[in-house]
């Protein structure tokens, strides 16, 4: 039995469709593809997490997308690849986990171009 006057954690709020934000905030990050879904799709683009965590993806795969032609270049450019697409894996796993905790992580110079598309 639980103690009546210890306060009982809140589940995350839920959208109409029974799945939790921050499960579709995750979610999100998993390819552009659900975030291009969330935007789109009635009960999510009315959330400003889901939306926020749904254009941050979209602008850390347009960054490893801008990265990836780095590529060409011989040697320094391949460095450059490197130590970037590093750099953004570690992102994008902090930002899916900051997401499935229910929190508004915002990555560097992407998060606030991200919070001005969300409408925040």
């Amino acid at each position: 039995m639980s103690d009546p006057y210890v306060p009982q954690p809140t589940p995350p709020q839920a959208t109409q469709s029974g799945m939790p934000d921050n499960t579709a905030g995750a979610l999100a990050y998993v390819t552009v593809i659900p975030a291009i879904i969330f935007l789109i799709a009635e009960p999510y683009n009315k959330s400003s997490y889901i939306r926020f965590h749904a254009w941050q993806s979209i602008f850390l795969g347009i960054a490893a997308f801008a990265i990836g032609f780095i590529n060409v270049i011989p040697i320094l450019g391949q460095l450059i690849f490197l130590v970037g697409m590093v750099a953004l894996f570690v992102a994008w796993l902090i930002a899916l986990l900051k997401a499935l905790k229910g929190e508004r992580y915002k990555l560097p110079l992407i998060g606030n171009l991200a919070e001005k598309q969300a409408g925040n």
